[in-house]
């Protein structure tokens, strides 16, 4: 029951009051002790080449200080309480502060000197600091970021996908101070556990926390114990041990946030933040319902004790357990397969019928069994380990490089090949070629019933059946082939006869696997016969190149032959209606002047004559003369009066 120191209790007659102060050294000690331990293992954590070594340290590491500061929150958070109830004992006025101390050295005339004010105003700022960390917000902020933090460190080294390797010595010495710590906690516990309730009531609660602890512990070195060789399973419990810790964390957290909106006097005794619901269901025997109705009780004030409905369904709870398990049981006789699915109904271990997708009655888990067998599912086996297609999922993009499955150079070692032995000729000599092959099987279990009884009941494993009686097919069948005849033969026909081969054994070895096809991807022939065959193959292309750079050239001098050809035929039939367009207009015109001169006669050939005269005498310069021209008629020149001037002028020389 909370005190409240308005009411007046006496505080001596209590005995939690008593040892008040015991308590806060104690919880001082511890929860110091416990937050170096897990700051320490943190810091271990954080040395990323042992991690790297190692990768299981990680959640190991980190789920085991999740829970030492998962500890030291609740000795925190009892600390809060111890202390309250140490100083609602202590009845003395406070010491001075130390700024009153100093002034006090001063005389009375500098007590209250400038050079003191900054000293005062420090002072408050202190004082306004301690106040708010002894607040109930600031303490339900800082054990809330305490929870979160141990939260956060289960949830930073979360991977279901790691490999325990074998720890050898280390691990042993490691789960050996895992199991010597969880000792020492137990005694922790234990010394808890052995307070009653009024002496300190925090101490239960306490010991709830501690047994959180001692369980991440005992669990970490089981791992640790058991980790002779890789295991999956110690891999994911060793990951899954942060579930406990991370749950009373986020339950403390949440809690931590919830009192930020209850209101709290500094004169009413405090409870314990770090309650946790989870950590109390920690307990032998386990009894939840009673934790439920002591939680119903103490919260809400409602008593299920008192309520008849709760005591019946308290006496009828066994009864109903075994009814609706026994109404489970019945229902595992119904079962469901999918619709790519079938399955083979067995009765009493005994195969009765296969039964196609749908649900299906039968009877009851232990007395039948319906065994999932593949309705038509097509799969792609390579004929050795590790190549199949699906190991390595295709990431690569159109821009960028292309994928290592698409690398089918005879010079790249591929991992999906196997190597066989063929006859080969080494001069006069028979001898004999290693050539590697990516052969793969496309394959299904048959359709019919017979099928999926042979592939369920005569072979444990299909793809290690098909790969032993391929590996043995394509042995005896290249055994009697040579390079030249696997090199040269089509892929086609040899991928027939080896699918046919390995159905003939699968048959005869009553598999119920059927043979869809056989891909043969590629065949590399060993090294000598490589570099031969990139000759023979470099000879070809550069015979191809030169006969069809000839033939490319052929090809340029018939057009240009022909282009010629054309242009002087085109030419000669020009010039040829040239010469007859012009002698039709010779013709034309030798008509037109016969019928004219037939009309017109001589004048006719006068006006022909002018005209041709006018013709000939266009771009001559002369003068016409005529006696019957006259002076003064305009535009005339005369030139007879010059010609006696002229004369006169010639006889005086």
């Amino acid at each position: 029951m909370q005190v409240d120191l308005d009411a007046a209790p006496d505080l001596s007659t209590l005995p939690r009051f008593q040892r008040a102060r015991f308590h806060s050294r104690l919880l001082v000690q511890l929860a110091v002790t416990t937050a170096i331990a897990a700051l320490a293992l943190f810091a271990v954590t954080l040395r990323s080449a042992w991690m790297e070594s190692s990768p299981v340290w990680l959640p190991l590491l980190r789920n085991n200080a999740a829970a030492l500061l998962l500890l030291s929150l609740g000795l925190q958070s009892a600390l809060r309480t111890a202390r309250w109830r140490s100083a609602a004992t202590v009845t003395r006025s406070p010491p001075p502060n130390w700024t009153q101390r100093l002034r006090s050295r001063w005389p009375e005339s500098k007590a209250n000197a400038w050079y003191l004010r900054p000293l005062t105003w420090l002072e408050r700022i202190v004082a306004a600091l301690l106040q708010m960390a002894r607040s109930d917000i600031f303490s339900a902020l800082w054990l809330g970021a305490i929870a979160v933090a141990a939260a956060w460190l289960v949830y930073s080294a979360w991977n279901l996908n790691l490999v325990v390797p074998v720890m050898g010595t280390i691990g042993y010495i490691v789960a050996g101070i895992a199991l010597l710590l969880s000792f020492v906690l137990l005694v922790l516990e234990r010394h808890f556990a052995g307070y009653a309730a009024a002496e300190w009531p925090e101490s239960q609660l306490l010991a709830q926390l501690t047994r959180i602890v001692i369980a991440t512990l005992l669990l970490s070195s089981l791992c640790l114990f058991f980790s002779k060789s890789p295991s999956p399973w110690i891999a994911k419990l060793a990951v899954v041990i942060g579930v406990l810790p991370a749950m009373v964390a986020l339950e403390i957290a949440l809690r931590a946030a919830l009192s930020l909106f209850v209101r709290n006097s500094d004169r009413v005794e405090p409870t314990l933040l770090a309650d946790s619901v989870i950590a109390s269901l920690w307990r032998w025997p386990p009894r939840p319902l009673r934790t439920l109705q002591d939680e119903l009780r103490n919260r809400f004030g409602i008593d299920l004790r008192q309520s008849w409905a709760f005591a019946f369904m308290r006496r009828a709870l066994l009864p109903v357990l075994a009814v609706i398990a026994a109404i489970g049981w019945l229902a595992s006789g119904i079962r469901e397969i999918p619709v790519e699915g079938r399955g083979i109904y067995e009765r009493f271990g005994r195969p009765v019928a296969v039964v196609g997708p749908g649900l299906h009655v039968g009877l009851p888990w232990l007395l039948a069994k319906l065994r999932p067998v593949e309705n038509g599912v097509v799969h792609s086996l390579a004929t050795t380990f590790g190549g199949d297609e699906d190991t390595q999922p295709d990431v690569s993009t159109v821009e960028g490089p292309a994928p290592e499955s698409a690398n089918r150079l005879w010079d790249a070692s591929h991992i999906a090949e196997n190597s066989q032995v063929i006859a080969s000729a080494s001069g006069d000599r028979q001898s004999f070629q290693v050539v590697n092959m990516d052969v793969r099987f496309v394959y299904r279990i048959g359709l019919d019933d017979a099928a999926a009884l042979a592939a369920t009941y005569n072979s444990a494993d299909i793809p290690a059946l098909i790969r032993s009686t391929a590996s043995r097919v394509l042995v005896q069948d290249f055994a009697s082939r040579t390079l030249d005849g696997v090199l040269g033969e089509k892929r086609l026909a040899l991928a027939e006869a080896i699918r046919k081969a390995v159905q003939a054994d699968l048959n005869t070895a009553r598999s119920g696997v059927e043979i869809l096809a056989t891909l043969i991807e590629a065949v590399h022939p060993p090294a000598g016969a490589a570099n031969a065959y990139h000759s023979v193959q470099a000879a070809q292309i550069k015979a191809q190149e030169t006969i069809s750079r000839e033939r490319g050239r052929a090809a340029q001098q018939v057009n240009d032959a022909q282009l010629n050809a054309s242009m002087l035929q085109d030419k000669s039939v020009a010039s040829a209606r040239e010469a007859r367009a012009n002698a039709e207009v010779v013709e034309l015109r030798f008509a037109a002047e016969r019928n004219a001169y037939s009309k017109a006669g001589k004048a006719f050939l006068t006006e022909q004559y002018l005209s041709q005269l006018g013709a000939g005498l266009s771009n001559a310069q002369i003068v016409i003369l005529d006696h019957r021209l006259r002076a003064g008629q305009v535009p005339t020149i005369d030139l007879r009066p010059f010609a006696a001037a002229a004369d006169a002028a010639r006889a005086g020389q």
